[in-house]
């Protein structure tokens, strides 16, 4: 099981507007193939049925549902908290929240790291302070696992810019559980996120178009499929140009009858 990448969601029923399912399915529509199970307030029966109906929500587009805490209910991935489990339990998908290089440095067997919050946010008020795109890039450089970037994360633009600064990902709550539209504001920060995965095309003065050298991000995931690369790391290489040669003069063949 790969680490998540994209734009992965993280669940609130309780500001979903029209329910959580919809929202899901909604954003699900719009691109969405990771899906982060909090709600951790429920008891556990009823959280364990919500998992199960999130699941087959995602099960018909390969997606994957990561369960807040050390409980899977039910699956084999979980995202924990900075401040434990230690060690993680040995499931095939383990992520950490983390908000400094100290609790970084603290990972051992982990798959995959959130780090916030990158902007102020408005589903926790107060929490930070913020890191900012340099403060992101500066622990992408040293984290060992590929990380998301979480908190305050609402535009296309943001979506941008954390990739640019390394994150194989971003982590959105607010902006889809709030969202008149989610499919469609989940279709708009995976383009987002897209675009600023795809390697551009420079053109040469022959006409022959190609990678640039530096600068590349990972490409992007196709369905059902995630990235683990994190900055520096499982970058396209351009392609190898190959020689043909000069063309070959073609000898001119005359019907003899005319």
């Amino acid at each position: 099981m790969t680490a998540p990448s994209g734009v992965v969601v993280l669940t609130d029923r309780l500001v979903a507007r029209g329910g959580l399912d919809r929202v899901v399915a909604a954003a699900v529509a719009g691109g969405v193939r990771w899906v982060v199970l909090r709600e951790k307030d429920l008891p556990r029966a009823e959280r364990a049925a919500l998992a199960t109906d999130l699941r087959a929500i995602l099960a018909d587009v390969g997606g994957t549902l990561v369960v807040a805490g050390p409980d899977p209910l039910g699956g084999d991935a979980v995202h924990l908290p900075a401040a434990g489990p230690y060690p993680p339990p040995p499931h095939q998908l383990v992520g950490r929240s983390c908000h400094n290089e100290i609790e970084l440095t603290r990972l051992t067997t982990e798959h995959y790291a959130t780090i916030s919050p990158i902007w102020p946010t408005k589903t926790k008020p107060g929490y930070g302070p913020p890191l900012d795109v340099a403060g992101l890039r500066n622990l992408v450089e040293v984290s060992n696992v590929p990380v998301l970037a979480l908190g305050g994360i609402e535009t296309p633009e943001q979506v941008t810019a954390c990739v640019e600064a390394g994150a194989v990902g971003v982590a959105v709550l607010g902006a889809l559980m709030r969202a008149k539209d989610p499919a469609e504001t989940a279709a708009t920060l995976t383009s987002a996120y897209a675009k600023a995965v795809t390697p551009k095309l420079t053109q040469t003065r022959h006409g022959v178009s190609q990678v640039p050298t530096s600068g590349l991000r990972p490409t992007v995931p196709t369905q059902g499929s995630s990235l683990t690369a994190r900055s520096g790391h499982g970058r396209p290489q351009p392609p190898t140009a190959t020689n043909h040669g000069p063309p070959q003069p073609q000898t001119a063949t005359r019907d003899s009858g005319k």
